[in-house]
């Protein structure tokens, strides 16, 4: 079934990211820098002819593959977050509409989760609100291992142009990231402000709430109704809005408490295990993994997020006791829950 999207969410071999849209802004960087397009495209299994049709068709995989490439040949620090600069709302048609006529920031970021297939399709936002911030995470949608750090820099620094440009202000975001601060942090500096702390269990950024209503200049316009339709007819046509990765983690945090295994799993996804395992590494992953993904994400959102106790986190992840879940913790954040500090932002 290569190439086609299995029922109800796509995987990173299906081709339908549309190369003149998404990827064409990778490119142009990339050839604005003296980048030949042969050598760009080589493994992509694409060429640049292909795209100036406006037919051609990627999977998350060749995606991936071309990112892989204008790192490599680009070799400069401020490709991601130029990336990023040029990425929403875009010329991607009626997707492109959906942000750039958004009512207000929080309408842009809940249109861009729901729609995450035809704006951010290798990495899924996900918002949490608590009484006085926004809380924005990045989930790695389809498998991007070496990518994902790029990825992020591209899509928050997306974020953050994207709000500066409709509010006509620089919102004081704040990031926490869950690496080590980089070789070429005053890109960072730049292109997202100067609030950051590395080295933290989780990577987030994070806005007060007071600015996620403030009206936009094409609030409640009608061409926003119409694109909004539009978008939401192709994923009908599609089948799906989310990943197989997107599926697992939301079957996997609803079952939480629950004994939770490979097998059972498959079942619940209507395959056997083998499948089920070929289709995990064909996103370069494994159940044990996800598993540990999800109850980390979970943990991290309710003590950092909701400010539970360390018994609270326990019974919501099914633990039978404080320092198996202590020891969990550590082994998934490297830190244990104390050093959190309570609330992200208290």
């Amino acid at each position: 079934m290569n190439g086609q999207p299995l029922p109800g969410a796509y995987d990173a071999d299906n081709r339908f990211i549309a190369a003149h849209h998404l990827p064409a802004v990778l490119i142009d960087l990339a050839r604005s820098r003296g980048i030949d397009t042969h050598h760009l495209l080589r493994g992509c299994e694409l060429f640049y002819e292909d795209i100036v049709t406006g037919g051609a068709l990627i999977s998350p995989q060749q995606f991936l593959r071309l990112i892989d490439n204008a790192r490599r040949l680009l070799s400069a620090p401020d490709t991601s977050f130029l990336f990023g600069q040029r990425l929403w709302p875009g010329h991607y048609g009626p997707g492109s509409q959906l942000l750039e006529q958004a009512d207000n920031l929080q309408q842009a970021l809940e249109r861009l989760g729901e729609y995450r297939a035809l704006l951010s399709p290798l990495l899924t936002p996900v918002m949490h609100l608590d009484d006085r911030y926004l809380h924005l995470y990045w989930r790695d949608s389809c498998g991007a291992s070496e990518q994902s750090t790029f990825l992020l820099e591209a899509s928050m620094t997306a974020v953050v142009a994207l709000a500066r440009r409709q509010q006509n202000e620089r919102l004081p975001w704040r990031f926490q990231f869950a690496y080590a601060e980089p070789a070429y942090v005053e890109q960072y500096w730049v292109h997202l402000g100067d609030a950051l702390t590395f080295d933290r269990p989780s990577t987030v950024m994070s806005v007060p709430r007071e600015y996620l209503l403030r009206p936009w200049p094409q609030a409640g316009s009608t061409g926003a109704l119409v694109a909004r339709q539009s978008c939401s007819a192709q994923l009908h046509a599609w089948g799906w809005q989310a990943s197989f990765l997107d599926h697992l983690h939301a079957y996997l945090s609803q079952h939480i408490r629950h004994p939770l295994s490979l097998e059972r799993v498959a079942a619940a996804f209507e395959t056997s295990p083998a499948s089920f395992k070929r289709r995990l590494g064909k996103h370069g992953t494994h159940f044990q993994e996800q598993l540990d993904l999800t109850r980390r994400d979970l943990a991290l959102y309710l003590y950092q997020v909701k400010g539970y106790s360390n018994e609270e986190v326990a019974q919501h992840l099914g633990f039978s006791d404080i320092t198996n879940l202590r020891r969990s913790f550590k082994r998934w954040t490297g830190r244990v829950p104390s050093d959190l500090g309570g609330l992200l932002y208290s």
